[in-house]
Parts: structure tokens; sequence; C-alpha cells
């Protein structure tokens, strides 16, 4: 089992820059895949971004060249540094962990821990 916290939600105008973090704890295990999601109201969860143990990075589209992964593996915190952001970013984050630390595409079925979420808000 593993416990996954988001923090770092908020409301910032375009242009803004936000980052989230996401730790992940277990008592049994430290090796995780992490992977940020987002839900807006109506719409399906989509992947924005993953990163193995090793630190290889995958990106939707809709984000690359504005947010970006990074991890610190002796705290297995997850951070999303989004900049640039823009009113269709505003959604639910939520962080998600599998428990192999491989690669993995960007899709929930791969991954088994969820957290709560954070909610982003960008004003135009």
């Amino acid at each position: 089992q593993v416990a996954v916290t988001e923090s770092g939600g908020g409301s910032v105008q375009a242009g803004g820059s936000l980052r989230l973090s996401c730790s992940a704890y277990s008592t049994t295990n430290s090796r995780y895949s992490m992977a940020w999601f987002r839900q807006a109201p109506g719409q399906e969860r989509e992947g924005v971004a993953n990163i193995d143990i090793n630190g290889n990075t995958i990106y939707a589209d809709a984000v690359k060249g504005r947010f970006a992964l990074s991890r610190d593996n002796v705290k297995n915190t997850l951070y999303l540094q989004m900049n640039n952001l823009k009113p269709e970013d505003s959604a639910m984050y939520y962080c998600a962990a599998r428990p192999d630390g491989g690669r993995a595409p960007l899709k929930e079925a791969y991954y088994s821990f969820w957290g709560q979420g954070t909610q982003v808000t960008v004003s135009s």
C-alpha cells in the first residue's frame, strides 16, 4: 500500500506559475514510478506527465515546454513545476504512483495508488 498526498494547488492568472508537490509513502517499498493526471469538470481524467525511478519522463503534448517534473528519491517526493499557465490548465490535479519504478504509459490503468487531488484554477 502506498499513501499519496498532493499539495500546492491554487489560483493564478494566465501566464503565472504554480508548483505542485506529491509525496508517496510505503512501509514496504520506496521505488515508485509517479505521475500527474488532471480532470476538469465534465471531462475525462487525462495524463499530464510521468516519471520513473531513473528520471525518465513523458509529457502530454498540451503541457510540453511549460510543465516540468522532478523528483527527490530520498524524500519520495514528486514536483510539477507549471509555467505559463493557461485557463485550459484549470482542473483537479491528481498524483498517482505505481510500485515498480519502471517506465509506464501515461494512462490511469497503469497506476495503482492515487491522492485526493489538488485544485488548480487559472483565470484569464
